[in-house]
């Protein structure tokens, strides 16, 4: 019985060890682009994926405040620039059951049994608000292809979700990889200058590590949604905004 104890307590040792290895190695992989306290963790999640299938780092941008005509700015979770086109994602993290379609402006979430039902803006129109942003200050790559894809994290099920627009995906965080890879196999995108891509989402990620534009964006976000449906569901979570500041080198070529 002794010999049997020891030997558990060794494998249990190991196993430690190897989570603790694997859980570093993960973070060294995402330091290559953002700070492992930025944003929220289903978001450094797919950025993981992302360079778990061999992304350029160099090519993937997280948590930007791009800066809209009107001079407010827009939050976009993470952009990725490849050779067929830009892929835009917006992260969620809900549990329950989801109901929405394209047209609605806004989706529900339904938990305890149908007790308690929350609604929460359309994220199709919400990523699709980004990517208009994201046109508007590329004049130099008119008609670029630009992926939107929404990922769900969470204990939720899709329950009657529908959709039909064009280069849009609603997925489940374990078909990151097979959508980008199929997404890849676009043919290659006729882009008119990579840098000014480059410039724009270099310098909205910079602008994450401003308090001011980060609490602009907030104030613009709040306001804006005054009007949104009250919900049955409260949730006692506060958010945290954590910023590191980084060097920003000039990218060189990244897709």
């Amino acid at each position: 019985m002794g010999l049997i104890v020891i030997i558990f307590l060794i494998c249990v040792i190991f196993a430690a060890i190897y989570s603790s290895h694997a859980k570093r190695k993960e973070q060294a992989l995402i330091e290559q682009v953002t700070s492992p306290y930025r944003g929220e963790s289903s978001e450094r999640n797919v950025i993981l994926e992302l360079l778990k299938m061999g992304i350029n780092p160099k090519a993937i941008f997280h948590d930007l405040y791009i800066q809209k005509p009107n001079g407010e700015y827009t939050q976009v979770d993470i952009a990725v620039a490849t050779k067929v086109g830009i892929i835009v994602f917006e992260v969620k993290d809900y549990s329950g059951w989801i109901f929405g379609n394209e047209h609605q402006k806004y989706w529900t979430q339904v938990l305890a049994y149908g007790r308690v039902k929350h609604r929460f803006y359309n994220p199709i129109a919400q990523n699709a608000g980004h990517i208009h942003t994201i046109r508007k200050c590329l004049p130099q790559n008119p008609g670029i292809p630009i992926y939107s894809v929404i990922v769900f994290f969470g204990n939720c099920v899709l329950k009657d979700v529908t959709y039909d627009t064009k280069n849009t995906f609603i997925i489940h965080p374990g078909n990151i990889m097979n959508l980008v890879s199929n997404i890849l196999t676009h043919p290659d995108a006729n882009y008119g200058n990579k840098y000014e891509i480059m410039d724009l989402f270099t310098k909205a990620a910079q602008n994450g590590n401003d308090p001011i534009i980060v609490s602009s964006q907030i104030n613009s976000a709040e306001y804006y949604g005054m009007y949104k449906p009250q919900s049955t569901y409260r949730n006692s979570f506060t958010p945290s905004y954590h910023f590191r500041f980084r060097i920003f080198r000039r990218r060189k070529k990244f897709w």
